[in-house]
């Protein structure tokens, strides 16, 4: 089967570096040194790195590439725009590394501790902003539906992973703060807080077009995947329908919520890059090398578009 240029470049051992290069460039630009967003960047390095371990474990694409994480990078700079978020970084961090272990619990009823570690992670992501945790049940979802891991066991754990994190917050509140716990009160209300009738005026145009744009990314993933399913195994399978059904729920938030937009995006560019990774990788048509040179294309606008409204050298 003919290689094309697209599937020279996924499979190049020098295009993960090279990213990186790029991803530092976009970083400095951005203010990386001069705004001190040390804290964010180390986040963002790690979230790559650990999306690098996903792809590497559960061996995401059937060939040599790295072009999960280099495409998390490439959408992650389009977005540069959330850069400067210590929570959001922090919370992005949380999500890739439940998703880590929580694909390595697959057909484990009694992966009690991975479990257990998965929502530790969820709950402490959830401290630094608590609408992680609408996050949860979908969590339980997809660990009954696409990882088979839910048991009465693996439930209970979950909850215990819950609690911990606000079981010792609790404990610092009631020495600190000598039992005051108007903490909770306030940490919590954004779970409920919603916005009708919902408000788009406030959401910025380049937020939009980077939401479309991972939608589009998204479809074409999937159409793709859906189409060659077959010739993945079944437990890849279900880890990219994972990653379908998060998206979803990701962007039916994003829509009903759009205040949400900072984990929301977040979110989608981690569960994106997969399924764009996947296909980049695998496909060999005319159409799709041209579709390559699109998305590079456009995402190197969208980021050239987000330095310009975000950073402030401009």
């Amino acid at each position: 089967m003919r290689k094309r240029f697209q599937n020279r470049v996924a499979e190049s051992r020098i295009m993960l570096p090279a990213v990186s290069i790029y991803g530092l460039g976009v970083w400095l630009v951005c203010g990386l040194i001069g705004q001190q967003w040390w804290i964010q960047f180390a986040c963002f390095v790690l979230s790559a790195s650990l999306m690098a371990v996903i792809n590497n474990q559960n061996v995401l694409i059937r060939i040599y590439s790295r072009s999960v994480s280099a495409a998390f990078i490439i959408l992650s700079c389009a977005a540069c725009f959330l850069f400067s978020s210590i929570n959001g970084s922090i919370v992005q961090l949380c999500l890739v590394a439940s998703m880590l272990t929580i694909y390595q619990t697959y057909q484990d009823y009694q992966a009690v501790g991975l479990d257990f570690y998965t929502f530790l992670i969820l709950s402490l992501g959830s401290l630094f902003d608590v609408r992680i945790l609408w996050f949860v049940p979908v969590y339980w979802l997809f660990m009954a539906f696409f990882v088979y891991s839910m048991s009465l066991r693996t439930f209970f754990a979950s909850l215990f992973g819950l609690i911990l994190p606000y079981w010792c917050v609790s404990a610092w509140l009631l020495w600190k703060e000598e039992g005051d716990f108007s903490y909770f009160v306030d940490h919590f209300i954004p779970l409920w807080h919603f916005q009708f009738p919902v408000d788009y005026t406030s959401t910025h145009p380049i937020h939009i077009a980077i939401l479309v744009f991972l939608v589009i990314l998204t479809l074409t993933g999937v159409i793709h995947f859906i189409r060659t399913s077959y010739n993945d195994k079944i437990r890849i399978r279900q880890i990219y329908y994972s990653f379908m059904f998060i998206n979803f729920v990701t962007l039916v938030f994003m829509i009903l919520q759009p205040q949400t937009e900072d984990i929301m995006l977040r979110t989608m560019i981690i569960t994106t890059s997969p399924l764009i990774g996947h296909f980049v990788s695998l496909t060999h048509t005319r159409i799709t090398n041209i579709a390559f040179f699109v998305i590079l294309a456009v995402s190197l606008v969208l980021t050239i578009l987000s330095i310009w409204v975000s950073s402030s050298i401009f």
